[in-house]
């Protein structure tokens, strides 16, 4: 591999004129820059990368952290979010924190020693307070974190109230509902839109809500212990589509017909949804506008750039598929 010495030893030149001539930084006279540019050609130099951002503290990468790559939802955001950077000659590093606080925070300090400029983050952590002490630019996709960092979503409580008002309106009697866990915010704010429908039907008590962590196995479990204690379930608005596959999945291992004796309704319009028999009626988000909006905001936070929206809270659609009547 050539080296800059050896640039420089063919252009009869300095260390620091190429560093100059590389950098586009300091007066070089043209004659001079023409020499080192042949050099560099005839060599066929090319910078190192990692020395470059050691140097510049700096090194055209960002990091998307993700709390469970398996879930459909969050590849389909990345792909925006990948679509925006490289076309502004960065990369995407992607991590997988598997719903765990310590390898966030250990995502982190390893993004600060290899000088990432940015970090977009889909946290499961209740308040990461370490995220405001590290220094690094930071945007959080698909879930609030704190009103200091900005973030991209959707309204999820108008979404849930949505989906669950179409469950009434096809005719569903008892609705449950399969939640995320009680530590992510737009898991919580899914249950309250929820709420809003229910809390005032003379069926509705608290055994109809369990928890399916967003967790296809977990779903599974609990979804057939709420079936089997209330087999008067005929709609179930579940925390995202993951789940409400798994649902789906479960209810017919139980003999449930789909949506004759039981509607499902999920929440997110992952691509999958649309290929599985029957096709999942869902609250579909805008998850490339989501990727897309989160990267073109975290590029500007990285430049400087102050936005007059810091948050965005993009609108759902209901998709109506066949887990409904």
């Amino acid at each position: 591999m050539t080296t800059i010495k050896q640039v420089a030893q063919e252009a009869e030149v300095s260390v620091a004129t190429v560093s100059r001539v590389l950098n586009n930084n300091g007066y070089v006279n043209e004659e001079t820059r023409k020499k080192v540019l042949q050099a560099i050609e005839k060599l066929n130099y090319v910078p190192n990368a990692v020395a470059r951002s050691l140097f510049k503290k700096q090194s055209k990468t960002v990091a998307l952290i993700v709390p469970n790559i398996t879930n459909p939802f969050f590849p389909e955001v990345a792909r925006a979010i990948e679509d925006v950077l490289s076309s502004e000659d960065y990369t995407l590093i992607l991590c997988n924190s598997d719903d765990q606080e310590e390898k966030e925070q250990k995502y982190f300090e390893m993004m600060k020693q290899k000088y990432v400029d940015g970090v977009i983050i889909a946290t499961s952590t209740k308040s990461p307070t370490y995220l405001e002490k590290n220094g690094i630019p930071i945007v959080a996709v698909d879930r609030y974190i704190n009103q200091n960092i900005p973030y991209v979503s959707v309204n999820n409580i108008e979404g849930a109230r949505k989906a669950v008002q179409y469950l009434k309106n096809t005719g569903c009697k008892r609705i449950a509902h399969i939640r995320g866990p009680e530590y992510i915010h737009n898991s919580e704010e899914r249950y309250q839109g929820y709420l809003t429908v229910v809390k005032d039907e003379s069926w509705f008590h608290k055994g109809l809500v369990v928890n399916g962590r967003f967790d296809a196995e977990t779903t599974m479990r609990v979804t057939e212990e709420l079936l089997t204690s209330y087999p008067d379930v005929d709609g179930i608005f579940a925390g995202n589509d993951f789940m409400g596959l798994s649902v789906i999945k479960a209810a017919i291992k139980l003999g449930k017909k789909i949506p004759e004796e039981l509607s499902v309704i999920g929440f997110d319009g992952i691509s999958l949804s649309k290929y599985t028999n029957p096709e999942l009626t869902t609250i579909e988000q805008p998850i490339y506008e989501i990727g897309y909006n989160a990267a073109k905001l975290l590029l500007d936070v990285i430049e400087g750039n102050v936005r007059s929206t810091f948050h965005h809270e993009l609108e759902v659609s209901l998709y109506k598929g066949q887990s409904t009547k």
